[in-house]
């Protein structure tokens, strides 16, 4: 998948697309339903499908201080395009000038000269442009002027229910793992390079590779049964926490995972951290002598977990 950072580094070689617009926080089941859409109508006018997101989110641009949690980093939702099949994306970066482009201004420099499209999908709910004034009846009347087609996808529903990244925030907040499951249309997962940390764990005996999620907010918060993905063939069992280490008193929203039966150095690769069940919220521990202990009752509840769901797929 080739990816194009902002609007100026288009050249004539990406006119002619067919495409999309939209945050893709998740890339859920819903935006799965739309981006098969884009990819089907691509292929059969012989050209290339091509996705429009915004970094960083409007609502994370536009919150003062409490951003709703992103379901998925750039390179998270980048590889999950990738892996659906879409051919090319175009982050544009969400700035003052572009959160106050008229939306016909918007449709003329992006749409219509920058990418010469051909066809656009949007969902139900599509609104841009300055104060969200534009609007799929605009984009209609635009796609009449130009001669573009432009289809809107439905809502995607999941046992009656709308598909959307709030839905499944609320899921993941309340620590309803495997209810999210099906709205995401696989296990939700945090993925990451490993970094050095404190070595606290080391300490307590129970070594953590640590992942610095360069998040403002985590939809996820406390321990966690878990599967790395990243470090051998097969996913490695594993305890994860995320949180902002409150015993520390650090600020920053971390994973920190123990892999069972592990002892490998992995500083600097990139692992996915998978999430399995919830255990615990995370609890305001006072010293590392009664955090240790939590630990190891964690670990045993993890293991139960995890291999009870071995059991449950070889049956």
């Amino acid at each position: 998948m080739e990816i194009i950072r902002g609007e100026h580094n288009l050249r004539p070689r990406h006119r002619g697309c067919v495409a999309t617009i939209g945050n893709f926080d998740g890339v859920h089941r819903g935006h799965q339903a739309v981006l098969r859409a884009l990819m089907a109508k691509a292929k059969a006018l012989d050209a290339v499908s091509t996705v429009v997101i915004f970094e960083p989110q409007p609502s994370e641009y536009f919150a003062t201080g409490n951003p709703p949690a992103r379901l998925t980093r750039l390179r998270e939702k980048a590889q999950l395009l990738d892996d659906l099949g879409i051919e090319r994306l175009l982050v544009m970066p969400f700035d003052a000038a572009l959160a106050s482009r008229p939306a016909d201004d918007f449709v003329q420099r992006l749409l219509i000269d920058g990418l010469g499209v051909r066809g656009l999908i949007v969902g139900d709910d599509f609104k841009f442009g300055s104060h969200r004034s534009g609007d799929f009846a605009m984009l209609q009347r635009s796609a009449e002027r130009h001669g573009f087609f432009i289809n809107r996808a439905d809502s995607f529903l999941s046992a009656g229910e709308r598909v959307s990244s709030t839905s499944i925030r609320a899921r993941l907040r309340e620590g309803l793992i495997r209810d999210a499951e099906p709205l995401l249309g696989r296990r939700y997962f945090m993925s990451g390079r490993v970094v050095h940390g404190q070595k606290r764990g080391r300490e307590m005996g129970f070594p953590t590779a640590n992942l610095d999620l360069h998040r403002r907010a985590s939809p996820l918060q406390g321990i966690f049964a878990a599967q790395v993905l990243g470090v051998g063939v097969a996913p490695a069992p594993a305890i994860a926490y995320v949180g902002n280490r409150p015993i520390i008193k650090n600020s920053r929203w971390v994973i920190e995972v123990h892999l069972f039966d592990f002892a490998e150095d992995i500083y600097g690769r990139h692992i996915k951290v998978e999430f399995i069940e919830k255990i615990r919220d995370d609890l305001p521990f006072t010293d590392f002598e009664t955090l240790s202990r939590q630990i190891a009752e964690d670990c045993q509840v993890a293991r139960r977990i995890l291999l009870a769901k071995e059991s449950a797929v070889e049956e």
